[in-house]
Formats: C-alpha cells, sequence, structure tokens
C-alpha cells in the first residue's frame, strides 16, 4: 500500500515538472532568424562562358583573405563548408 502511494506522489510530481516545462517553454517568444555570413568565395571569370577563371575574392574557412588576380563583371559566388577543419588561435 505504502510503495503504491509512493509511486503516484513521484508520478504526480513528474507530470507537474513536465506541465510546468511545458508551459515555459510555449510561453517564451519566438527567435529570430539569425544570418551568420560563413565563408565564401566569387570567382571572376575573363567572359560571359566562365571557362577561364581570371581571380577571386573572398573569406576561407577560418577567416582567412582570398584574394588573387581581377574583378570582372563575369562572377559566379559560392559558400564553402569547412568540415573538420582546426583553424589556429
Amino acid at each position: 500500500m505504502r510503495r503504491i502511494e509512493k509511486r503516484v506522489r513521484w508520478t504526480a510530481a513528474a507530470i507537474a515538472v513536465f506541465a510546468a516545462a511545458s508551459i515555459y517553454v510555449t510561453s517564451l517568444t519566438p527567435a529570430k532568424a539569425v544570418i551568420i555570413s560563413g565563408p565564401n568565395v566569387c570567382t571572376y571569370y575573363s567572359d560571359a562562358k566562365m571557362k577561364t577563371a581570371v581571380g577571386a575574392r573572398g573569406t576561407g574557412c577560418c577567416g582567412s583573405t582570398i584574394s588573387w588576380g581581377i574583378v570582372t563583371a563575369y562572377k559566379k559566388c559560392q559558400a564553402i563548408y569547412c568540415t573538420d577543419q582546426i583553424c589556429p588561435d
């Protein structure tokens, strides 16, 4: 008899904690989307056919600057996805 009362109390307490946590979470304001610019690079080409790269500008995985060649009107930009990258301090 005593064991059943103890289990009922623990179950009631667990339900109360779960209900309180649920109410708290649902009362929070929705988070605003934050856009964090990551590493990306734009490659510049000599003409509209985009076959011969003549330059590049952007940011590398560890924040390094990518800058070589010349800038033209013909470019393709893309995000760089850095996996297993260990950056120096």
